[in-house]
């Protein structure tokens, strides 16, 4: 009987396995050391905030394995034979694969500081990161001053969890706004404000230079470039996450930032795939980057190599982008592409409340104005509609007339609708 052995259950090899066992009797193991069952990676902020408890974070009952007939395997992937298909497990055992799917997501990215090594100085990926949060930031007792570098959407995160619990927070930011190398600079002004307003100290233009640590090896301080000495107790490193492969890069499989992958998934080793955060396309498709560290990503090829691992061989096609998160209060979304600068054969319009609570933004072609992606903030948007009016070539003039078909909840937002239709009339 075939043996399809899958390294990780985060979402991508958890998704791979499920549907794999929808379309056959394959025997199925997956192996993963960082927990005994797949649970929720975008909760882990909730778990800290006191909003759930890890068990509620399980997707599935602890008896959903037994009786799909997927085998589970806690423990830490040491290497792999790819000639003798054997993967070596850290407790000495070697489990044998007919085909391989590995999807060992993403790790923190460090850039080499100078003390990086300190005791609680860790990034938010992992359980085993949560477990190191709450040991050096459990309150404001135990973690007096905490900073944190990098300003993406992770960072955002851990800034909430620590303001929930009255901690300090001083929030290194490279940009002139938060997150604007992704985000126009007007919306990156508006969630930096979000951020500042609930009493994070957010320091534009400021990267870590240096770490100092104490006699007990903690971090102490940190120096930025620009030479300010921050105290504090706890540092969060947001800078980004890599695929985690380090632990292949000396192997026959062919790797650059991730595990390089062909449309159907498969890597230069026979029977082996990559799938989610860990993968990266040779080619990628259309303007989609050719590393995804995201959720719907990581499901959506969970699902296409089931395909062709049950002979039913499928190319990755992920279609239009699209993603969601959430600043403090301010929900984000966000359909097709918006530079932070347009394309040079692009413009934007930007859109916001006097509130400074809700805004959009549309990226579209200046020649024949047909929208190339669009960002909302505080305003919900279906995922179906814009996937339909960005793969139709919907023009601008053609949504904002009709963004009620768009809206989640037009009645809520009724009022701004309005505005921006009369906004967009005046421009």
């Amino acid at each position: 009987m075939d043996h399809i052995v899958i390294i990780g259950n985060g979402i991508a090899g958890v998704t791979a396995a499920r549907h794999i066992r929808k379309l056959s009797d394959k025997k199925i193991t997956i192996i993963s050391g960082e927990s005994e069952h797949f649970w929720s990676r975008t909760a882990l902020m909730y778990i800290y905030m006191g909003h759930l408890k890890y068990e509620h974070t399980k997707p599935y009952e602890d008896w959903f394995w037994k009786k799909n007939r997927i085998d589970l395997v806690q423990d830490w992937v040491k290497s792999i034979d790819f000639s003798e298909k054997k993967c070596i497990l850290e407790s000495g055992e070697a489990i044998e694969y007919s085909q391989l799917i590995i999807a060992t997501g993403s790790t923190t990215k460090f850039h080499g500081w100078r003390g990086q090594e300190s005791k609680a100085v860790v990034g938010m990926v992992s359980l085993q990161d949560l477990e190191q949060i709450e040991k050096y930031a459990q309150n404001n007792d135990v973690c007096k001053n905490a900073v944190l570098v990098g300003g993406g959407l992770i960072g955002v995160e851990l800034a909430e969890m620590l303001h929930t619990r009255k901690i300090p927070v001083t929030f290194l930011v490279r940009e002139k706004g938060f997150w604007a190398g992704t985000l126009p600079q007007q919306s990156a002004d508006l969630i930096s404000r979000e951020i500042a307003s609930h009493g994070i100290n957010l320091l534009h233009e400021e990267e870590l230079a240096e770490i100092f640590s104490d006699e007990s090896g903690k971090v102490s301080s940190v120096k930025t470039k620009s030479g300010k000495i921050l105290p504090c107790d706890f540092l969060g490193i947001c800078s980004g996450v890599k695929p985690n492969i380090d632990w292949l890069k000396n192997t026959p499989l062919d790797c650059d930032e991730g595990i390089l992958v062909d449309r159907f998934l498969k890597t230069n080793q026979e029977n082996v795939y990559a799938i989610g955060d860990c993968a990266q396309q040779r080619e990628a498709v259309r303007e989609r980057k050719s590393v995804e560290a995201v959720w719907y990503t990581g499901r959506m090829m969970g699902e296409t190599v089931a395909q062709t691992i049950c002979n039913n061989p499928t190319e990755w096609n992920p279609g239009i982008w699209f993603n969601s998160a959430k600043f403090f209060n301010i929900e984000y979304q966000t359909y097709g592409r918006v530079w932070n600068k347009p394309k040079e054969e692009n413009s934007h319009y930007h859109w916001e409340c006097e509130t400074g609570k809700r805004a959009m933004d549309i990226e579209f072609s200046t020649s024949n104005r047909k929208v190339v992606g669009i960002n909302t903030f505080g305003i919900r948007m279906k995922h179906n509609v814009w996937d339909h009016w960005l793969n139709s070539e919907k023009t601008i003039d053609f949504t904002i007339e009709n963004l009620e078909k768009a809206c989640f909840d037009p009645e809520f937002n009724k009022t701004p609708l309005q505005k921006i239709k009369l906004h967009f009339s005046k421009s």
